[in-house]
């Protein structure tokens, strides 16, 4: 009977790399495995064949021989240069991919297989809070204190899960490894005892307050020192104050989330602060001096004249602290020309008279008189 072609038995092209094979061989090992299929004769042989492809592809000198002459490479004890004849335990190669072994257990091997880790002492869960600031406390920095609820040490057991008074004996299941082996086909799984649930011992009576959770929730209150420069967004870990792991097991740690409000003159970009400030026309054309708002007071900006509406100017170092230290981010203000919606009777002759004098206005008339259209006509002359 002729052999299937090792490529096509795990489903991938010749020049597969070698990641996409071992993926390949997961994929079809987990799907035809024995503990998967009892009793499938196809299902067992598909295993063997995926299996001993796996093991020639994987080998680079093995699917260089296979490559160049086909199963041939192998037979008569590989003596083509294939690396040797035979083929492992088509188990072995299976442990060897998913990790584990006969009793041993462990990673993705007990995962599909149903088993677990020990159920003894776990870590504790890690929580999230989020904390609004101003854009002013997010310059300077600040310390906080924070309200929120948590699973802790339940303070009638000091976390045991047993009443004050009961007994803890050892579990009779699991002899207090808190683990039990089962035997599953070809395999020894090694699973979390059902009886004490990983711990290894039983109480005689569990505790009232927690019910043997060993755990109550509860508020904790905690002050927060919040750094300068902190941005929207910025975790900062407060370690050991999540949850308070089971059985024993370490605390689990608080990670605060910082929202900064939207700030009614400064929008933020990096370290660096910008704003819009209006001028009068006339402080444009003529230039001077104008005070600025910044987040620690005001600083002096000078205007020079015939400053255009749009031109942005930098006040070095006034813009966020940089939260690593060391500098500051600038504020870069942003010039808009006011024009004067409304004139008084002086204010407009004056201005009438400026624009005769600068010849921006032959005809008083407005762009639709004489003037303008002989500007235009300039144009194109």
């Amino acid at each position: 009977m002729k052999k299937a072609d090792y490529y096509e038995i795990l489903g991938v092209s010749r020049d597969a790399s070698a990641d996409e094979i071992k993926k390949a061989y997961r994929k079809r090992a987990v799907q035809y495995h024995p503990d998967k299929n009892p009793g499938d004769k196809e299902a067992e042989e598909k295993f063997k064949e995926a299996s001993e492809a796996y093991e020639v592809l994987k080998d680079v000198d093995k699917r260089a021989a296979y490559d160049r002459y086909g199963h041939a490479a192998f037979e008569g004890g590989g003596a083509r240069g294939g690396g040797g004849g035979g083929f492992h335990d088509p188990f072995d190669i299976f442990r060897e991919v998913f990790g584990g072994g006969g009793g041993g257990g462990g990673g993705i091997f007990e995962e599909f297989f149903g088993g677990g880790g020990g159920g003894g002492p776990q870590r504790g869960a890690d929580l999230r809070y989020d904390l609004e600031l101003s854009l002013e406390e997010a310059a300077t920095g600040v310390e906080k204190e924070i309200s929120y609820r948590r699973p802790v040490a339940c303070g009638a057991c000091n976390g045991s899960g047993a009443e004050p008074g009961s007994k803890t004996t050892v579990c009779r299941t699991c002899g207090g490894q808190g683990q039990v082996t089962t035997s599953r086909g070809f395999f020894s799984i090694r699973q979390v005892c059902p009886e004490c649930e990983g711990a290894g011992r039983r109480v005689e009576k569990v505790c009232r307050e927690c019910r043997g959770e060993g755990r109550t929730v509860t508020t904790s209150n905690i002050k927060l020192r919040i750094p300068a420069g902190v941005d929207d967004g910025s975790k900062l870990r407060s370690g050991g104050n999540g949850e308070v792991g089971s059985k024993g097991g370490p605390s689990g740690d608080l990670y605060v989330v910082i929202h900064v409000k939207p700030h009614e003159v400064f929008e933020r970009r990096g370290d660096d602060l910008y704003c819009e400030v209006p001028i009068k026309f006339t402080l444009a054309a003529l230039g001077g001096n104008i005070e600025v708002r910044t987040l620690t007071g005001k600083a002096n900006l000078k205007i020079p004249a015939g400053t255009q509406s749009g031109t942005v100017f930098r006040l070095r170092k006034k813009g966020m602290p940089n939260l690593r230290g060391g500098h500051f981010g600038d504020q870069m203000v942003r010039i808009h020309v006011e024009v004067p919606t409304s004139l008084s009777g002086e204010q407009r002759r004056i201005l009438e008279e400026f624009a005769l004098a600068s010849g921006d206005a032959e005809e008083p008339a407005g762009p639709a008189g004489k003037g303008f259209f002989g500007k235009a006509r300039k144009l194109f002359e």
